[in-house]
This record gives structure tokens, C-alpha cells and sequence, in this order.
């Protein structure tokens, strides 16, 4: 087994407490790395509190932090549509400065009503229609677009600050394709694939993250693949959260036309 399995396994049992430097004061001497997603990036406060731990609370670990700051923006339960509409993009927007980095992950939250429960659905696609519908909380008419246009506009707006947008696919869950099989099922249609074709049709960078943890997950067997969750088959636990921030770090490592990969502490294992 892979040595940094084993210290993720072990980070895991000690349950160690992540201390995440977050960007201070609008003129800054070293570009930020914000973070936007859901509960797989961040959970709750961030603290571990239930046990579920998203992977953006130990991203900083695999970096220079002397280089570049972290600024975790995700929020449980959040679709690519909410995080707009409360505002929640709003408030990283107005933040951003040239150089600095934006990752984007959404998907798990995206599917579902439109204006009932929750009401955080997104159309299904990349394509510009949108639809108005009557919100039940409210009773106020509210248009919903698609997914892929929710995308671009992270994309767009953040590239028109000067700051570097990277599109993720959304992690892997706990879903093996059958009972008996060793292969985790993967998003490279439905909202992997519109994450794509938004980065690509705003001139984004895109990276299958999806990809890369079910590969990892696969090669540590299904026991160890548990371990990795916590409470149900989305949400990781310590140890699943360091090991997909290692990932992220590798990935990000590998992108080096930009500054970003120079600072991470992590070796690049592209397969």
C-alpha cells in the first residue's frame, strides 16, 4: 500500500484540527487561490464538527503558503445556481485581483426541484435557454438557466477581473458500478461533461478531478475506498478530504504554464 494512504488512514484516527490562511485586506503581496463549490469542497464551518471534511480545507497543506494565500468559499449544499443568487459570488468577485486563482467545482447539488424544497436545481445542459418559474418560498417569478451557463459565467466574470478560473469536475461518490465491481462510477457524461464544454467555450481551464480520484480509488481497493467517506456515499471524511486535496495539488502541479503549479509541495504523478 501506498506510504501516503497509510499517513492519510492516520490523519484520519488522530483527527487533527486544519488551520486554512485566508486572504486579509484588499492589497495583498501574494496572489489568493479562492475556492467556490459545495460541501465536497467545504463542509459546514470547515471544522470537521460531524466528521465530513471537503477537500478545500486542506488544500493549502500542499502549497507554498510563503507564495499564495487560500481563501475557501464553498458551501454545503450549494448549487451552481444558489451560489449566485445568495450572493456568495458576488462577495468573491468583488475581491478578486489579477493573478489571482479561482477553482470551481459544482454538480452534486444541481439536480432536483427547480422552485420547490430546496430549490437549487439548474437546467440540465450548457445551452443558453433559461426558464421562469413561480419560487414556493416566495412566490416570486426567478429564471433558472442551465448548468453549462451558470459555468461560464464563473469563467467569464472571473477571467474578466485577471484572475485565472480553473473548472473542476465534481468528485467521485462512493458508487461502484455494480455490487461485485471494482470500478467507481463516473460523471464524463451529464454535469462532467458540461463543466467541460463550459471551460472550453469560455477559453477555460478545465480538469477532470472526477476522473483522477475514482483512478486513485480504484487502485486502493474497496475497503480502503470507505475510509474515505463519512456518513454516506458523498461527503469524505479526514482522511478522503486530505487525500483528494493532495490530488487537487497534483493536478494543479501539472498546469505549468502557471505559477500556481511552481509553488506546490506535491510531485505531479500524471498517469
Amino acid at each position: 500500500m501506498k506510504k501516503w494512504i497509510w499517513m492519510a488512514i492516520v490523519a484520519f484516527l488522530m483527527m487533527g484540527a486544519a488551520v486554512e490562511p485566508v486572504a486579509a485586506g484588499k492589497k495583498k503581496s501574494k496572489p489568493t487561490v479562492f475556492m467556490i463549490g459545495d460541501s465536497t469542497v467545504k463542509n459546514g464551518r470547515g471544522d470537521g464538527s460531524n466528521g465530513q471534511w471537503g477537500w478545500g480545507s486542506f488544500l493549502w497543506q500542499y502549497f507554498d503558503t510563503t507564495q499564495v494565500r487560500f481563501d475557501n468559499h464553498a458551501m454545503g449544499g450549494r448549487s451552481s445556481r444558489t451560489f449566485i443568487s445568495e450572493g456568495r459570488w458576488k462577495r468573491v468577485l468583488d475581491q478578486l485581483q489579477p493573478g489571482d486563482y479561482v477553482l470551481i467545482q459544482f454538480g452534486h447539488n444541481d439536480s432536483g426541484p427547480l422552485n420547490t424544497g430546496r430549490a437549487r436545481a439548474s437546467l440540465k445542459g450548457n445551452h443558453d435557454c433559461d426558464t421562469v418559474v413561480v419560487m414556493e418560498s416566495t412566490q416570486l417569478p426567478d429564471t433558472v438557466h442551465s448548468f453549462g451557463w451558470y459555468m461560464r459565467k464563473y469563467v467569464r466574470e472571473a477571467k474578466a477581473k485577471k484572475a485565472i478560473p480553473i473548472v473542476f469536475s465534481h468528485i467521485p461518490r462512493n458508487n461502484f458500478v455494480t455490487l461485485d465491481s471494482t470500478q467507481i462510477i463516473r460523471n464524463t457524461e451529464g454535469f462532467g461533461q458540461w463543466s467541460k464544454e463550459a471551460a472550453a467555450m469560455e477559453k477555460g481551464i478545465y480538469i477532470d478531478l472526477n476522473d483522477r480520484i475514482a483512478t486513485e480509488y480504484e487502485s486502493m481497493g474497496k475497503k480502503l475506498v470507505q475510509l474515505m467517506f463519512h456518513g454516506d456515499h458523498t461527503h469524505t471524511s479526514y482522511a478522503g478530504a486530505q487525500l483528494n486535496a493532495r490530488i487537487v495539488a497534483e493536478l494543479l502541479s501539472e498546469q505549468k504554464q502557471l505559477p500556481v503549479s511552481k509553488w506546490s509541495l506535491v510531485r505531479s504523478r500524471k498517469r
